[in-house]
């Protein structure tokens, strides 16, 4: 490898495993990390994805499966296939202005995208660049004035639900973000190697690092009054962190939305039946990809209990090590609605922008397809364990 190591693939991506080694190589190692990294040790990170390879698909044989439905409702909206993607923070640092590529890439496939409090593209950037309607996820910020003026953007932009993320009460380490000075204060040393790194990735920082400014959270420029880097909005996101908000908070937040709401971050089944209770439209069955809390249940496998407490009231969707439409069929054979994926849309938009996003979806659209024919059904609302071999 030589000084200058950005250079492309030499063959097209084919995998969603293969777009994370094209942005590997595409960007900064800080900014790979922040992606690719997890809590601590990242056991759960790896269990997220050991958990759905464990798994195993029933082969059948013999039967018509000439026509394959894909297709689905997720809060009343038709989507091409059970796929949604997930909100992931820093975006518009992976590639110039990530998040209007991949909410492009959304519509145009036909699925959702959900624009996270903490994107570099603000709600109205993102929304203002598509004709289909975005999902908007939130923090519940100590400054509930702010957490009440963002949902009031979101709807103002015609965002059709809000993902309410609520497994951030305290905030997890994640020693490669430690190790690469992605942290608030950045000591010399680390911004030393920071700007060497930036250096070698020269097409990362002529197309995003100066071609995508500004690098400012979009969504929270009215909250830090003369920020002036990244950094300075870093420091107020991690103060706004609150460790007091209960389900109280919840019932504030309903007084103030009035669209679906989308719980996300459940992983135990009296949680489920709590939020069912309270009237949210779905939950997402979620470990925050493995970034928060380290040692925690894989989220498929906390799903079915989690399912079994919704019941019929509530839509339940998952995340977390999902890397290919094989992995869907297993999430949605033991009762989630859909999946959202991060990582992948992430590592896609990073090596090739838009149409990788795109080209992802594609990807896992025709592994569905595969999987559904050989395991011998024909549409998504027919799966459920008995397609599992080892169950």
């Amino acid at each position: 490898m030589g000084f200058f190591d950005d250079r492309p693939l030499d063959l097209a991506p084919a995998s969603v495993r293969d777009h994370r080694e094209q942005a590997r190589k595409r960007l900064p190692r800080q900014l790979f990390d922040y992606i690719d990294g997890g809590a601590y040790e990242e056991s759960t990170m790896r269990g997220n994805e050991s958990a759905l390879e464990a798994l195993l698909l029933r082969q059948r044989v013999l039967r018509d499966v000439s026509a394959i439905t894909l297709s689905t409702t997720v809060l009343g909206r038709n989507l091409r296939i059970p796929v949604v993607l997930a909100p992931v923070g820093l975006g518009g640092m992976f590639a110039r202005r990530a998040e209007v590529q991949a909410a492009r890439a959304a519509e145009s496939f036909g699925v959702p995208f959900c624009e996270s409090t903490v994107s570099i593209c603000s709600i109205e950037e993102v929304a203002g660049a598509t004709a289909a309607p975005i999902w908007f996820q939130l923090y519940v910020m100590r400054d509930r004035s702010y957490a009440r003026d963002l949902m009031a953007r979101a709807a103002a932009a015609g965002a059709e639900a809000l993902v309410l993320t609520v497994d951030m009460a305290v905030v997890g380490e994640r020693y490669r973000d430690t190790r690469n000075g992605m942290t608030v204060p950045v000591g010399p040393v680390a911004k030393a190697i920071k700007g060497i790194d930036l250096v070698r990735h020269v097409k990362w920082l002529r197309e995003v690092g100066i071609g995508g400014r500004p690098h400012t959270f979009g969504n929270l420029l009215g909250a830090v009054p003369g920020a002036s880097s990244p950094e300075d909005f870093k420091a107020w996101v991690d103060a706004q962190f609150d460790p007091s908000v209960t389900w109280g908070d919840l019932a504030w937040v309903r007084e103030h939305w009035h669209g679906p709401l989308v719980l996300k971050g459940v992983l135990d089944a009296d949680d489920a039946r709590t939020a069912a209770d309270m009237g949210v439209g779905a939950l997402v069955v979620s470990n925050h990809g493995g970034r928060q809390l380290d040692a925690t249940p894989a989220s498929v496998s906390a799903l079915p209990a989690v399912v079994e407490a919704a019941g019929e009231r509530v839509e339940v969707l998952m995340d977390g090590g999902i890397r290919s439409g094989l992995d869907v069929v297993k999430a949605l054979s033991l009762g989630a609605r859909a999946v959202l994926i991060g990582r992948p849309w992430a590592w896609a938009v990073a090596g090739g922008g838009q149409a990788a996003v795109s080209q992802v979806l594609s990807t896992m659209e025709r592994e569905m397809h595969v999987a559904m024919g050989l395991c011998g059904r024909t549409d998504v609302a027919e799966l459920d364990r008995s397609v599992l071999a080892n169950l």
